[in-house]
């Protein structure tokens, strides 16, 4: 059964874009076929072809939508005055609202970057645009250390690493058990907190550090 008749060429656009997500995240890139798109669209080959050239351009273009988005949302919320713990916040928040509303492009999305070699159009300039979120968190951590609101013993590369992986594990976790992992901004909160701070209760973080002989073989 196709989707309404649009009435406008964005909406044209867009209602071929809800068409291939719904069958690119249901039967991937290769299971499906251009005519799958169009009848569930109600458009034509050619329609589709005048919008995105091919179906390969209209997966990457689903894809650099997600990147786009994504850094729209995180443009937004930054706060470049605000305390170091509430930018991560927000960042980290930005992901967690863009993934919540789009999990079936979310995780066609991330089914990129794992793909095999040909198994999805190449999508080198789509991975370019989706490490903004990246590098912005990796700037901001940067200014923390040279602030003295961090620490120096770990280059901000290393904690853009540790901060990202966190995000993106939950990010994953939701997509296989969203009831077991709400993405919210209490989350945010948390999981910058657990980063920030540690897990060790407050007062013996510093003494077991001075106490560690595996820290002082590290040195």
């Amino acid at each position: 059964m196709g989707l309404a008749v649009p009435h406008s060429r964005e909406d044209t656009r867009r209602q071929i874009l809800r068409a291939a997500l719904h069958h690119f995240a249901g039967k991937g890139y290769a299971g499906t076929a251009t005519q799958d798109i169009v009848d569930t669209a109600g458009v034509t080959k050619p329609v589709l072809y005048y919008h995105f050239e091919s179906k390969a351009g209209l997966y990457l273009a689903l894809i650099d939508w997600a990147a786009e988005e994504r850094w729209r949302r995180t443009e937004a919320a930054l706060e470049p005055d605000a305390p170091l713990p509430r930018q991560l916040a927000a960042i980290l928040e930005a992901t967690f609202s863009f993934v919540r509303e789009n999990r079936e492009l979310t995780r066609l999305a991330m089914g990129t970057l794992f793909a095999a070699p040909g198994e999805v159009p190449h999508h080198g300039h789509c991975l370019t645009k989706g490490r903004r979120v990246f590098d912005v968190m990796e700037q901001r951590l940067e200014a923390g250390r040279r602030a003295g609101t961090l620490k120096r013993d770990f280059t901000a590369r290393e904690l853009v690493m540790a901060l990202y992986g966190m995000m993106n594990f939950q990010v994953m976790l939701h997509l296989v058990l969203p009831d077991e992992a709400p993405l919210d901004r209490g989350l945010a909160e948390r999981l910058v907190r657990l980063f920030l701070s540690g897990a060790a209760p407050e007062g013996r973080s510093a003494a077991r550090r001075k106490a560690s002989p595996a820290r002082r073989s590290l040195r």
